[in-house]
Parts: C-alpha cells; structure tokens; sequence
C-alpha cells in the first residue's frame, strides 16, 4: 500500500468519525490528489480554521480558482458550515477532507470529473 492510499484511508476514516460521513471513495481519492505534495507536508497537510489568512486563500486558491465558484459571501457561509462539520475544536483538520466537504458543499463534484 502506498503512503497516498494510506493516506486517503485515514481520511475517509476522519471523515466517518469526525463528520458521520460515509466517503465517496473516488472522489476522496480525487481531491487527495489534487492537494498534490502537501498532503505529505506535517504543516500544509492541514487547514487552520482560526487563522483568516489561511481561509482567505483557501478561499481564493481553491474555492474561486479550482471550483470556479463566484466570491461572494455563500463562500465565506460555506467555509463556516464546514468548520462547524469537521468541528471548530478539532484541531487537526487535514486539508484533503476539509477541500472533500467543500467539494460536497458546494456540490462542485464535477470539478473532479
């Protein structure tokens, strides 16, 4: 098993612990993939929730340029409707699950076709 897979295994098992969501395994294995070399980077491989600059370019760098959502305010509702999901205490949130429930959010599943 490469480390990709055992990667995308401990984040379809975040997913079931932390959320109560069941992963679409492929596309889990799509976002992962689109993440690129940070999913194996200790400080990329997560999304600080508390920090705005790391939202803003969250914000910018994949819901506006990757899903090709508008910037608006449904961004900044979406990006807190998912924090809410993952869990605002839950300090580790691993940047491929946090980009999956956006992909869901937003239902821009297609953006991985």
């Amino acid at each position: 098993m490469s480390k990709q897979d055992e990667l995308i295994g401990k984040y379809a098992a975040d997913l079931k612990v932390k959320c109560g969501l069941t992963a679409d395994m492929d596309l889990l294995t799509k976002v992962t993939k689109g993440c690129g070399p940070a999913i194996y980077d200790k400080d990329a491989s997560t999304v600080s929730a508390s920090d705005k600059e790391e939202l803003e370019r969250v914000k910018k760098n994949f819901l506006v340029k990757r899903l090709g959502l508008a910037d608006d305010a449904s961004l900044e509702a979406g990006l807190a409707r998912v924090i809410d999901q993952y869990g605002r205490a839950n300090r580790n949130k691993h940047r491929a699950v946090f980009y999956y429930l956006l992909v869901k959010h937003f239902r821009r599943e297609s953006a991985f076709a």
